[in-house]
């Protein structure tokens, strides 16, 4: 059915037929996410949300698009932060070391917001979610040298995001007012 739905959207200039979008929106939680041909036709289908504001009091697509998409926006921060940060992760046997660990996922997810924001600004990776930052910036190898006055970090040639890993380094560098000598 995936392929058919594909292969007709095509056909038709991206606009897939009434029954095959039936059957996308009945099993879009079994789509491969990274089909975005499929996700464009599902984009595409109406939606209804059931409230009990009036008409008079808000407009339907403000409501569905600052309202409702904010709310599932949120939930997916929190599902990421939960899965990728390991916020889920309280399983030791005290409250406190259980709180420890939610305090430093809190803190981890903030410091990645930080650096979406304002490090990953203009580049390919600027609405990706924390684990694609973290498995294409913050999880490399690298050599490390200690000296008695600096610090010297190593990457190797062959880092697939070493340009992308040098513009977040310079847009970070840029937000500070006394220049880093590395």
């Amino acid at each position: 059915m995936f392929g058919k739905a594909v292969s007709e959207a095509r056909e038709n200039g991206g606009e897939a037929p009434a029954t095959i979008k039936a059957q996308v929106l009945a099993l879009r939680d079994e789509i491969d996410r990274k089909k975005t041909r499929i996700l464009l036709i599902v984009s595409r289908i109406r939606r209804f949300v059931v409230t009990s504001l009036s008409a008079d009091v808000v407009d339907a697509r403000m409501l569905y698009e600052d309202y409702y998409c904010a709310r599932g926006d949120m939930e997916n921060r929190i599902k990421e932060q939960q899965l990728y940060l390991f916020a889920d992760r309280t399983s030791t046997a005290t409250m406190r070391a259980n709180q420890l660990r939610l305090w430093f996922s809190s803190v981890a997810y903030t410091l990645l917001t930080a650096l979406r924001r304002l490090g990953l600004k203009g580049t390919e990776l600027a609405q990706a979610q924390c684990h694609t930052i973290r498995l294409r910036l913050l999880k490399l190898g690298a050599q490390i040298k200690v000296t008695v006055r600096k610090v010297w970090v190593s990457l190797a040639e062959s880092y697939p995001y070493r340009l992308l890993f040098q513009r977040v380094y310079e847009n970070l560098i840029r937000l500070i007012p006394m220049p880093l000598r590395c």
